[in-house]
């Protein structure tokens, strides 16, 4: 004989509640063995074999779905449990559930790399954009830089001087030759007269907010590009321009037309730049006089360009302004082709050559090295704006 034991008949099925099942519950001491008929369902009690007749009973092979069950006391603490739960999960709808479980499990299996991986590839794709960036702009050397700050007093005098050389060049050598183009003032009157006209400040000018004047030499005549107005437009949209020296922060630019400014920007016959400039070499050149504030711009070359610049006669202004305008806010030294095939720096001699070696013959004791090196035209301070 077979006699069961139930226990608690009023103990709540939690995860038959769940599931929708129904549990039955049997009552004990049937004379042979079977299930009350009265049995009640929607409880659930503990069923075990009496141990009397445990050894009687064959549940393997087909008697199987007749075992008697042991109910736990955490019905959802049982591998069957974890399975059927996975199995409800992978089945209920909505992407976003779906996606919630996908992340919590994987930052249960990758612990802290889970948060630093999407920093990591965020990254990644930053400096592979910039490669691809530096490569489309500048040949794949990156941005060219624009050298070393120095104080406005540092230095006095003439900031930009061509460089002396040794008077031994060769015939023909192409460094500083002039373009042919149209006509230039040989000499004016050594006076100027300022363009009339301002403009509101451009740049931020954090530190320093420098003012300036557009003036052309007495006796220059400009009609033949555009007269004063035309010269004066050209700096102001230079100077304003991103990629000019506003980029930097600390630096703003407003021009006046009265009072005493910062520099006066100065379109100057080539007999008078010499005079102020300090020639020693017969090559025509631009440069900042800080005893006069004056930048001199050469008018032979704002009309003519040069040879070795290799550039458009626009982009030759653009770069004559930007680079004797970086002597007055303080860029004082010169700069060498630093990336072959690169862009040039503003503040290389472009007007002397875009190859190192070029300029190193002109100049064998100065900061350019003969390294064979040889960059493309650049007018900007920060090309890339």
């Amino acid at each position: 004989m077979v006699r069961y034991l139930a226990t608690d008949p009023l103990f709540p099925v939690l995860h038959c509640a769940d599931h929708g099942c129904e549990s039955l519950f049997v009552v004990t001491d049937q004379q042979d063995g079977s299930f009350d008929g009265g049995a009640r369902r929607g409880r659930v009690g503990t069923v075990v074999p009496d141990q009397d007749a445990a050894e009687d009973t064959d549940f393997s092979g087909g008697d199987r779905d007749r075992q008697p069950l042991r109910a736990q006391w955490d019905p959802t603490n049982s591998p069957d449990h974890d399975s059927r739960e996975r199995e409800a999960d992978a089945s209920r709808p909505g992407r976003a559930k779906r996606q919630r479980a996908m992340a919590r499990r994987f930052v249960s299996t990758y612990g802290w790399r889970a948060y630093a991986l999407p920093v990591l590839i965020v990254v990644t794709v930053l400096v592979v954009v910039n490669a691809v960036r530096d490569r489309g702009t500048s040949g794949g050397s990156g941005i060219p830089g624009v050298g070393k700050l120095s104080p406005r007093s540092d230095r006095g005098g003439i900031i930009g001087v061509p460089p002396k050389g040794d008077g031994k060049f060769a015939a023909g050598l192409p460094t500083g030759a002039l373009p042919d183009g149209g006509p230039f003032t040989e000499a004016g009157k050594g006076t100027w007269h300022v363009v009339p006209g301002t403009s509101a400040k451009v740049g931020a000018a954090q530190e320093h907010l420098f003012t300036y004047t557009v003036e052309i030499e007495d006796g220059v005549e400009t009609a033949g590009y555009g007269g004063d107005q035309s010269m004066a437009h050209m700096v102001d949209a230079t100077l304003s321009n991103p990629k000019s020296w506003i980029h930097d922060t600390r630096f703003g630019f407003r021009r006046i037309d009265s009072g005493e400014p910062d520099f006066r920007i100065s379109l100057t016959s080539r007999k008078t730049t010499e005079a102020d400039c300090g020639f020693d070499i017969p090559i025509d050149s631009s440069c900042y006089n800080s005893d006069l504030g004056r930048v001199v711009l050469s008018e032979v070359r704002w009309v003519r360009g040069a040879l070795a610049f290799e550039g458009d006669i626009g982009s030759y202004r653009q770069y004559q302004i930007n680079h004797e305008v970086g002597h007055a806010v303080g860029y004082h030294d010169h700069q060498p082709c630093a990336v072959d095939g690169g862009l040039a720096p503003v503040m290389m001699q472009q007007t002397f050559g875009i190859r190192n070696d070029d300029i190193a013959a002109l100049d064998p004791q100065g900061v350019v090295p003969k390294d064979g090196k040889k960059c493309r035209f650049n007018p900007w301070p920060y090309p890339r704006g």
